[in-house]
């Protein structure tokens, strides 16, 4: 048998592991910011005031950075590494492979320089612009060329389980991330989502839930598959498992997106088709726990005495629970306290930081000895490490489930003659509050212990030396594709590639062809309502503004059919209320009241002070405030692109409206100024020229989002509750 010699490239994964480091503790950064906003929200918001520093603004920052750059390269250093050894040959192209680092690292810092500022497509987990969603497609295809290449050439028949989970992963991503991503450019720095309303709400959670699904959990259970055995040194548990696993995973995750639209104006049938998938979920999910858990089976004095184990375990431990609770959240019974609440925050953080954070934790103590050749600086330190970073999961996760039960449990009480126990919602904001404060104790801790590994990995690499290309060799097996007599079925795919990659895309795509057709193509899915009209100009700006200040992160704009949210807020929402909605602004938390019936309720003047003042207006917020707002003047450059694009999206604004449409928003625009001057106190007028002041707050920024805000929930005649 002819044995060839070849090398590993451990240059790649050396960049992508401290491209891992420091874009993890970066975006920890940023999220311990917008944790402590919530907790000491006067020093953030009112003190220093600056927009880019506001929560709306960062907290998509936070999530894109740790999706996307923390975990992305979490998973492009450990498919590097392992991705060579499974198939015993080098990446196929080292060009390839740098090009793919350096494009996704420039995206990364595409999104810090956008984000922050505003820019921003307004759709959670998508929120980066139409250009930069096209490097990631391009480096995405990038990335999955030089994989399928590599795995063309590769020097052994089998294709190892962890490597299923990386085709899965590639193919899905890809048809997720393209179709949520269509939009249609205004500028290089506006666009507007293709969908509209509750076609937009499908699509987005689609691709939202799936992101979980195939960016932080299918690579992963990959990387779980390939180096939970190599650090336990014992074979993986149960091959036939990870088959059952990896199939029924990736046929079953992608129905259940839905369950984050239930009690929605979501067609039902597509309601009862996301919670029937994502009670399913629970056994494939299970299994997959169970075969990494049941691989340590007679290591587990190891587990004790080796970190790298530790971490592991407790992540495979946090898969377990997140995988079991993301199915209790799709009941109904359950979901009717959980959504829009911090329970939904807790959830995602076990797995986030339990199930991502640990077990990239857990890989790059691994890695670093085996490329560097040496031991680990301070096994010691990596042991206080996993202690602060689980205590900090416990801190963080703990008060945030409490914080959600009672969320949920206050907003649904009512009293015995019918009225509601809590009607002004601050009051349920100001019981939080101390759970804000632990939550922020926990992100400490856990963003400490990150802080720590990055000297302990510094320190261990400055004591050994790189091995840039890593000599090896293999014996070269012939008829890679060759079958053989009674042969298990399975081991035939496995060693066929390019159709293991087209049956996958097909097992996948079942279910969002099933579920997203049918919405998008059958009008009775989305009943339109004659009295909806499209948004003024006027309107139509300060709903840019609106979600440019990321509004959508704290407060939703959709009214359930359920008696305490209809109490509370008036008429529940219907379909075509959404049908302009470019995107849709659901949301998906509510650290502030629910905005759908906002228009009409309180008066010009009340918003102007509020968006100024909040804390002072309604005592005990801890809404930001928008200072700049009110010194900013209102872009309108764009104008009348804006209205042609909404012409093209099928907003039936009047042929050649783009040319009349500034007139409009003037007009309306003066209206509301002269509004807000003449309801103002005499003495804040003091010798001032009231025709002056009108035309000078009349051209600001804050006038564009009380018209939206003014707009909200009026197209449809409804009582709303008293204020």
């Amino acid at each position: 048998m002819e044995v060839e010699k070849f090398s590993y490239d451990n240059k790649i994964v050396r960049n992508f592991a401290y491209a891992t480091v420091i874009w993890g503790v970066t975006g920890m950064l940023v999220g311990l910011i917008v944790a402590t906003q919530l907790a000491f929200p006067e020093f953030y918001n009112d003190y220093l005031g600056f927009s880019f520093l506001s929560f709306g603004r960062l907290r998509p920052l936070h999530t894109n950075a740790v999706i996307f750059a923390f975990v992305g390269n979490g998973i492009f250093m450990g498919v590097y590494y392992s991705l060579q050894r499974l198939l015993k040959t080098r990446m196929w192209s080292d060009k390839l492979s740098y090009f793919h680092f350096w494009g996704w690292q420039f995206i990364i810092v595409c999104a810090v320089a956008t984000l922050p500022f505003g820019i921003t497509a307004g759709k959670e987990y998508a929120e980066l612009e139409w250009w930069i969603d096209i490097l990631i497609a391009l480096m995405w295809v990038v990335w999955g060329w030089n994989m399928f290449a590599t795995i063309l050439v590769r020097r052994v028949q089998h294709l190892y389980v962890a490597i299923w989970f990386y085709i899965a992963t590639f193919v899905t991503v890809a048809m997720l991330h393209i179709f949520n991503s269509f939009e249609l450019p205004v500028s290089f720095l506006k666009s507007y989502s293709v969908y509209a309303g509750v076609q937009d709400a499908l699509v987005q959670w689609w691709y939202g839930h799936n992101a979980v699904a195939f960016f932080l959990t299918t690579p992963y259970l990959g990387l779980m598959y390939y180096f939970v055995p190599k650090a336990a040194n014992r074979p993986v548990y149960s091959y036939r498992l990870s088959i059952i696993h990896f199939w029924a995973l990736i046929f079953i995750y992608i129905w259940a997106g839905p369950h984050h639209l239930l009690y929605s104006t979501l067609p039902d049938w597509a309601q009862s088709l996301g919670v029937v998938f994502s009670v399913m979920l629970i056994a494939p999910s299970w299994g997959g726990m169970l075969n990494g858990l049941l691989t340590l089976r007679g290591a587990w004095d190891r587990v004790r005495d080796d970190v790298m184990l530790k971490f592991m375990v407790v992540a495979l431990t946090c898969y377990g629970m997140s995988t079991f609770e993301g199915p209790l959240l799709s009941l109904k019974n359950v979901n009717v306290i959980s959504h829009f609440t911090d329970w939904t925050i807790a959830h995602v953080h076990v797995g986030g930081l339990g199930w991502n954070g640990m077990l990239t934790f857990g890989l790059l103590y691994w890695l670093f000895p085996k490329i560097y050749r040496t031991n680990l600086y301070s096994t010691k330190m990596a042991n206080q490490h996993f202690w602060i970073a689980t205590l900090g999961i416990i801190l963080y996760a703990i008060p945030m489930y409490i914080a959600g039960f009672m969320q949920g449990l206050m907003w649904q009480d009512f009293n015995p003659d019918g009225t509601l126990t809590n009607p002004d919602f601050l009051k349920t904001v100001n019981e939080l509050k101390p759970f804000y404060y632990l939550r922020s104790l926990g992100g400490l801790l856990y963003l400490s212990g990150a802080i720590m590994m990055f000297y302990n990995l510094v320190k261990t690499a400055k004591s050994g030396v790189l091995l840039a290309n890593e000599d090896a060799e293999a014996a070269v097996t012939k008829n890679l594709h060759v079958s053989h007599k009674g042969e298990y079925w399975h081991k035939v795919i496995e060693r066929k590639p390019v159709q293991f990659m087209v049956l996958s895309l097909v097992v996948v795509a079942i279910g969002g062809i099933a579920e997203i057709i049918p919405t998008l193509i059958v009008k009775e899915n989305v009943p339109t309502i004659s009295t909806v009209k499209p948004y003024t100009p006027l309107e139509l700006e300060g709903r840019d503004l609106y979600i440019r200040e990321g509004c959508y992160n704290c407060h939703s704009q959709l009214i359930r059919p359920l008696r305490f949210e209809t109490v509370r807020y008036g008429e529940y929402s219907k379909s075509g209320e959404f049908v302009y909605d470019h995107p849709f602004q659901w949301g998906s938390k509510r650290t502030g009241p629910d905005l759908a019936r906002e228009g009409g309720l309180r008066s010009n003047i009340w918003h102007y002070q509020h968006m100024y003042r909040p804390k002072v207006v309604s005592p005990g917020s801890i809404m930001p405030a928008y200072t700049w707002m009110h010194d900013n003047d209102l872009d309108v450059s764009l104008l009348e692109r804006k209205i042609r694009a909404m012409q093209t999206l099928g907003v039936p604004y009047p042929k050649g409206y783009d040319k009349l449409a500034m007139k409009d928003l003037e007009k309306q625009a003066h209206e509301i100024a002269v509004d807000i001057v003449n309801n103002t106190p005499k003495s804040a007028l003091k010798g001032v020229n009231k025709e002056a002041k009108i035309r000078e707050i009349e051209k600001k920024e804050i006038i564009a989002i009380i018209a939206y805000l003014q707009r909200m929930g009026t197209d449809i005649k409804v009582k709303v509750p008293n204020k």
